[in-house]
């Protein structure tokens, strides 16, 4: 629709007629300005930057490149902006465009017209330049910040590993702590070892569609076991009171078999209406059906447990102090995981604007989602008091035989050293013995016996 360019030409020269050229020029330059904008808005709305790049250079072609008296630069389209006519000697500025995602809006282009009237030329490609440069800064802040957070992704993942495979050793080992609850734990543990492999895969996979599949299925699997532990907890002490024996059966469904479900949704959504390059991106509301069932888990999660906080401390009046002290250190444990597994969900559900709150934010995000591993191992194991009190009882065991075998064997030592010394003391009085006789022998018989003595050091 080129009517507002017509539109523009007729009222140039209804200004032409009444206007002095100063006055017209000013006024013109105004009328080229709204009508850029006017046409970026429009084309950015409807075809883009190539319907844009058209209707621009349309305009410049269309409309009257008279300029007043003295040495100026003419309008001129330099591929991705406009830019009006200049006075020699000026450089003029704009914001840098919002078309490329890579690009900031809030820095400035710039382009310069030399004194002799025309635009900067650049002496390596000898062709007129406009400056870009200020626009990428943020991009090559963003591929730095990507880079140290590629690196922070791995060390949390690989100490998330670590943590959890000790953990899980120490479950196994340990016969003593085998119970519903740690079989619980031990199966949200794997699932986190699971997810924390299949991240470190992704980094470096081919098939990254396959492997964004696993992953979104195994992120589920982390909130989900999450929700059992708290459904676990809740019908332990509020449902069942106090009840230990529960069927595990329906757990691992909830666990391992329903995040297939909205991982499958997902996949079949992405393949059809958001089909981008390994289903990296974020701009797409079809996340919400992997992160929404999250949400749900951990509110419904966090319902639970506010619920037992409400019976333990009506129970805590008539209930012996010491077995309710015992759910309460489960309860803490949990309240405590729930904010550190959820709080990228429930209290920081958005990125801001500001480039330096939003690096907060993103470095923070990046913490919390890759070292959960680290701080699941480390509430429900390593800070567990019943993990604890078994290690530090086969410790004492370990030294206590160790000490034992120490003793026995610096006892064998003296009872050798013992032995030794009566021995030695014999071959001495054997030597002597064996001189004594010596007095009045031929000194064959003296070869003789001093190689017979010399046997008994053999």
């Amino acid at each position: 629709d080129h009517s507002k360019v017509y539109l523009s030409l007729r009222v140039k020269l209804l200004l032409k007629i009444t206007l002095p050229m100063e006055k017209m020029n000013g006024i013109f330059t105004s009328g080229i300005q709204l009508l850029h904008s006017t046409l970026l808005q429009q084309s950015c709305l409807k075809g883009g930057y190539q319907d844009y790049k058209f209707q621009v250079f349309m305009l410049l072609i269309t409309a009257n490149n008279s300029i007043a008296d003295g040495s100026m630069c003419k309008r001129t389209w330099d591929g991705w902006m406009c830019w009006d006519d200049l006075e020699a000697g000026i450089t003029s500025a704009q914001h840098c465009p919002g078309y490329f995602n890579d690009f900031d809006t809030s820095e400035m282009v710039t382009k310069i017209c030399t004194d002799s009237g025309h635009w900067f030329v650049h002496p390596e490609s000898n062709r007129t330049w406009t400056n870009y440069t200020g626009c990428t800064h943020k991009s090559n802040d963003h591929k730095r910040t990507a880079i140290n957070l590629y690196y922070l992704a791995l060390i949390g993942h690989g100490l998330s590993l670590i943590s959890l495979f000790t953990s899980l050793g120490i479950f196994f080992y340990f016969k003593s702590l085998s119970c519903q609850r740690i079989t619980l734990h031990k199966n949200m543990f794997f699932s986190f070892v699971l997810n924390s492999v299949i991240t470190i895969i992704f980094f470096t996979c081919v098939s990254c569609k396959v492997s964004v599949f696993i992953h979104q299925y195994l992120l589920g699997c982390n909130y989900f076991w999450m929700l059992c532990e708290g459904i676990y907890l809740h019908t332990l002490i509020v449902v069942a009171v106090f009840a230990e024996k529960q069927h595990l059966m329906w757990y691992y469904f909830l666990g391992w078999g329903f995040p297939l479900i909205p991982a499958f949704i997902h996949a079949i959504s992405r393949s059809y209406y958001y089909n981008d390059n390994c289903w990296i991106s974020s701009n797409t509301s079809l996340l919400y059906i992997i992160h929404g069932p999250i949400c749900a888990a951990l509110l419904v999660n966090l319902f639970f447990l506010l619920n037992i906080v409400r019976v333990l401390i009506t129970k805590l009046k008539v209930t012996h102090q010491a077995e309710s002290s015992l759910y309460m250190r489960a309860v803490r444990a949990t309240l405590i995981l729930v904010p550190l597994l959820g709080i990228q969900y429930i209290l920081l559900p958005y990125k801001p604007d500001g480039r330096l709150t939003s690096e907060i934010f993103i470095h923070t995000m990046t913490i919390l989602m890759n070292y959960q591993g680290l701080l699941v191992a480390t509430i429900f194991c390593f800070f567990n008091s019943e993990v604890q009190g078994v290690l530090r009882r086969h410790w004492n065991q370990y030294r206590i035989q160790f000490g034992s075998t120490i003793a026995n064997t610096e006892a064998l030592r003296s009872a050798s050293f013992t032995a030794s010394s009566m021995t030695e003391v014999h071959r001495c009085y054997s030597i002597d013995s064996h001189m004594e006789t010596l007095n009045g022998k031929s000194f064959h018989n003296l070869e003789t016996t001093i190689l017979r003595s010399d046997n008994l050091y053999m």
